[in-house]
């Protein structure tokens, strides 16, 4: 097969594992950076370019594209989809992930458990909001976030006030969230490929730190997940429309939460953890999954 890799920097450790994986089972492999492209979107043949050559007879492409590039990576991923080409996942599924309200708002929809979570935009409902998720301590996230920034744990009600305040006069959109306190800056990064979890770690913030992103200096041990876990992280994967996804779940007293469903998880901590070959694992599902034409949405909605 001829698979792109959509990525913007091919030393990136996921990127060269998907490389080295889709090659040494004889596909060809091109890395293409997706602000390097350009379309003729009105074109009644769609075509893709990059660079000076022409993006043609595509079976598949892996999307890793970064938060900060969502809208323009995603419409050239929707270019290829209209070409017919097999993305591992879809346009529409990468921008509903993205937006952290509507996904939350999804999942919710679909049952699946969630830490309890407010949203406002009136400063007259401060209070209320505070009060709707328990109270101090109290998580605040901003929508735009990734990796753990723009994410603040406010101690007392003085201070979730205080951010807050500050969040509105910067005009930002974010949500206040409960905070797990049995959770003890851990969480579980589910890798989920198709219809199964095939890798799981747990996630550990170093000390003094409540938030367990290993970009923030956190650490990953390789951890048995219950059925419970499992379903849930395949749930949420599904319920996003995703094919392939990181699921940050949280365990609590009633339960495992969901945090996130990242759709272009890194390779490198669950590699490292775990000892599996996830890059691999994804460049099989491709190989079982991948027919051209067989995109749902074909660059639509």
């Amino acid at each position: 097969m001829k698979i792109i890799v959509m990525s913007r920097n091919r030393n990136l450790y996921s990127t060269r594992r998907l490389v080295e994986a889709g090659e040494v089972r004889g596909h060809e492999m091109v890395v293409v950076d997706p602000l390097k492209c350009y379309m003729n979107i009105t074109s009644h043949r769609p075509m893709v370019h990059y660079k000076d050559l022409t993006l043609e007879n595509v079976d598949a492409v892996i999307p890793r594209i970064g938060a900060s590039v969502t809208f323009y990576g995603t419409a050239v991923l929707r270019q290829f989809e209209m070409m017919g080409s097999f993305s591992l996942n879809e346009s529409v599924a990468i921008t509903r992930s993205r937006d952290k309200l509507r996904s939350l708002q999804i999942l919710a929809k679909k049952g699946i458990g969630l830490p309890v979570t407010g949203f406002a935009h009136s400063t007259k409902m401060t209070d209320d909001l505070i009060k709707m998720v328990g109270g101090a301590p109290l998580i605040i996230k901003l929508l735009e976030g990734t990796q753990g920034k723009g994410v603040v744990l406010a101690e007392t009600h003085k201070a979730a006030e205080s951010v807050i305040d500050a969040f509105r006069n910067l005009s930002a959109h974010f949500l206040v969230q409960e905070f797990i306190k049995e959770s003890a800056a851990t969480d579980i990064r589910a890798f989920v490929i198709g219809d199964k979890v095939v890798a799981a770690m747990k996630r550990t913030g170093k000390e003094g730190e409540f938030r367990s992103n290993l970009h923030r200096g956190g650490t990953a041990e390789v951890i048995k997940i219950s059925p419970e876990e499992r379903s849930t992280a395949i749930r949420a994967c599904k319920g996003m429309g995703l094919n392939v996804a990181g699921v940050d779940i949280m365990r609590s007293n009633h339960g495992p939460l969901v945090l996130e469903v990242n759709s272009s998880p890194g390779l490198e901590g669950i590699e490292r953890a775990t000892k599996k070959d996830v890059a691999g694992m994804i460049v099989g599902y491709l190989e079982k999954n991948a027919v051209r034409g067989k995109t749902k949405t074909k660059g639509k909605g």
